[in-house]
């Protein structure tokens, strides 16, 4: 029985890396970021009376920087905002928040 000659590609591949657990780093990941969620923490009345006093003078356009809770995790952007009074939410660019999920908010001078 004559073996023909293995192509020096085909040799080669015999040594590539193999992942005999493929998908566990993104599982691992997956778990972490689960395990690292958090539940909202409680604002003091002069906090949530300071955010309150905030929001009650902001106008249409104004540049803030807003804390906000969501998904178990605290989350920080700035931007213009829009505030809808009628269904207790802000709009900070394109990004709707109920003010129930705010944590902190400033108004910046731009």
């Amino acid at each position: 029985m004559v073996r023909e000659k293995m192509s020096r590609n085909n040799r080669a591949k015999q040594f590539l890396p193999f992942d005999a657990m493929k998908g566990l780093k993104e599982a691992i990941h997956l778990k972490e970021y689960e395990h690292e969620k958090i539940t909202m923490g409680e604002l003091s009345e002069e906090k949530a009376n300071e955010i309150s006093s905030l929001l009650s003078s902001l106008k249409k356009g104004d540049y803030v920087f807003v804390t906000y809770f969501e998904d178990g995790y605290y989350h920080k952007m700035e931007g213009k905002c829009v505030l809808d009074i009628y269904n207790n939410c802000i709009t900070v660019e394109k990004k709707e928040l109920s003010l129930s999920q705010i944590y902190d908010i400033k108004k910046l001078s731009v």
